[in-house]
């Protein structure tokens, strides 16, 4: 990747690319040159306005239900078949429900399966998918986008706090192996005003923004420029996880 961000020729995934972190990663991806596929599960029409709107051309929409091993698999030969190669993969696909960590009963046992296969089987499906085509290239990365609920042990639900530790830990291994070629790097938010969490309030989001040090409400343009700058600036960075939550890990 150029020092300069220029991403001309280079081409990216995204899951979760139909709305939210993962739109606007998209967007800051072709605006640097990239031919970005725009992955959805059941926004297929949002992920066809982001396709659309994005700069450049080129850029694809493609079905990718995360949980599904086959689907990713086909998805990464239709890159392969469009373009030989696949530079950049961001997992930015997942999905929680808010459940109090006091109410024991209230997180099933199909909630807390169905939030782990989405969060962390999910992306290591898609990274077994996509490797050996984005070895070939010799110079890729992968970005993970993580939470600051899996060092806090604070979050949306219990078993969504140990899904995003689950990540962080698998981004340490996979950045083993897959080295040399393949940079494997975590973005850690806090909250961001998207409709991410159900039921999470604008308010509930300022009050958090309110207690950290930086006291500004994180945008999901905020994240995608921290995965742009994972993506196109920090090359010697593997295996690590990189903070942008305003701050408030510190408590």
């Amino acid at each position: 990747m150029s020092g300069q961000g220029d991403l001309t020729g280079r081409v990216a995934l995204v899951t979760g690319g139909s709305s939210g972190i993962g739109a606007a990663t998209a967007r800051r991806l072709a605006a640097a040159g990239a031919t970005v596929w725009v992955g959805y599960n059941k926004g297929a029409d949002r992920a066809a306005a982001v396709v659309r709107a994005l700069a450049g051309s080129g850029h694809r929409a493609v079905h990718l239900p995360i949980e599904d091993s086959a689907a990713l698999k086909a998805a990464v030969a239709a890159i392969k078949a469009a373009h030989g190669r696949l530079d950049i993969l961001i997992n930015s696909a997942g999905f929680t429900r808010a459940v109090p960590h006091g109410d024991l009963e209230a997180l099933d046992d199909e909630t807390f399966d169905s939030i782990l296969r989405a969060n962390v089987r999910g992306p290591f499906a898609m990274v077994r998918a996509a490797a050996p085509l984005m070895r070939a290239t010799g110079d890729a990365v992968i970005v993970n986008v993580s939470s600051i609920s899996g060092q806090t042990g604070l979050g949306s639900s219990i078993a969504y706090v140990c899904s995003k530790a689950a990540l962080d830990a698998m981004a340490k291994s996979l950045a083993r192996v897959l080295g040399p070629e393949i940079r494997v790097i975590e973005v850690s938010p806090a909250a961001v005003d998207t409709g991410f969490v159900p039921g999470r309030t604008r308010e509930a989001i300022e009050k958090q923004a309110a207690g950290t040090p930086l006291k500004k409400v994180v945008g999901p343009d905020d994240i995608a420029e921290t995965i742009f700058a994972c993506v196109a600036h920090l090359r010697f960075t593997t295996g690590a996880v990189v903070i942008a939550d305003g701050g408030r890990h510190l408590g």
